[in-house]
């Protein structure tokens, strides 16, 4: 008999929803066990650890929650180096990786077929840090993100937690206030290359959507490459040109394999994958590139 694991947060702003719409519908489902996995109040990197010690071949999970709680779903099913299976349901902001596989309700988990979905890995110091399903941002971008988990922030989001135009308002708020008060990428080349002193940010794109009005593409579906970019975005216009292509057409970049960020001193990095932060300290190097393993996903 299949066990299916539902992974979701209790703190969310969504929770209501996953709980009427996943955790109430999948009691009454026959043929299979039943478990879930509550979303503790640490770190993605503790849950992912705690999750991937419950998982054994042949499991199913489902991610109901935002981006943050596909992370956790992900990299648990990843560092068990288990046959799991993973579907995702989007109760989040965003909701990118539910947005890149099409599975919008539950009923689509059970409706849909398998593929195969190629991550990237980010290394930090010569060191694993995570696994990232969409997109991984360095340097301004990755910084406005912090904004989200101010108390106040989060207390007002929650009041129209179905609509992501509030968080569109508040990043927008956030740019003009900070997008000239420093140098957000620390001088550093990339893949040996010296970049512009006013590169604010570096984006590595796997998915179909990034901050949900952004495309992307296929990347995910195939081993070895992904799409890259760098850009100078605290200038307006620049900002404002790449938005529009990647609204209508694609977000910009360059087919890549694997790229190196090297600082020109040890420094203080900001970095976000999927709308999670992490502020690395004495950074010399980080690498992106994909992984050699890969998720058995649901898609619609």
């Amino acid at each position: 008999m299949q066990r299916l694991f539902i992974v979701y947060n209790p703190r969310s702003s969504r929770f209501i929803d996953v709980k009427k719409e996943v955790l109430d519908k999948v009691v009454g489902l026959k043929g299979r066990i039943i478990g879930k996995y509550e979303v503790k109040n640490t770190s993605i990197d503790d849950n992912a650890t705690k999750l991937s010690k419950l998982l054994k071949d042949g499991d199913f999970v489902i991610s109901a929650g935002g981006d943050a709680t596909g992370v956790i779903a992900s990299n648990a099913i990843l560092k068990s180096n288990k046959d799991v299976t993973l579907a995702v349901l989007p109760y989040g902001n965003f909701n990118d990786l539910a947005r890149t596989l099409g599975t919008m309700k539950l009923e689509d988990v059970f409706d849909s077929g398998t593929q195969r979905f190629y991550p990237l890995e980010i290394i930090v110091n010569g060191k694993f840090f995570r696994y990232a399903t969409c997109y991984v941002t360095i340097g301004m971008t990755a910084e406005a993100v912090e904004l989200f988990d101010e108390p106040k922030t989060r207390k007002k989001l929650q009041k129209g937690h179905k609509s992501s135009w509030r968080s569109y308002i508040y990043l927008i708020k956030w740019y003009f206030k900070n997008r000239h008060k420093k140098q957000f990428i620390p001088d550093f080349k990339l893949n040996g290359k010296l970049q512009h002193k006013k590169t604010s940010d570096y984006a590595a794109v796997n998915g179909r959507s990034m901050c949900r009005v952004m495309k992307g593409g296929y990347d995910y579906q195939v081993p070895k490459k992904f799409r890259s970019m760098t850009g100078r975005l605290a200038n307006f216009w620049r900002l404002t040109k790449l938005m529009t292509k990647s609204i209508l057409v694609r977000t910009p970049g360059t087919e890549t394999t694997k790229d190196v960020l090297e600082f020109l001193q040890p420094s203080t990095v900001e970095l976000q994958a999927e709308g999670e932060y992490q502020i690395f300290k004495n950074i010399k190097k980080i690498e992106i590139k994909k992984s050699d393993k890969y998720i058995k996903v649901i898609q619609k």
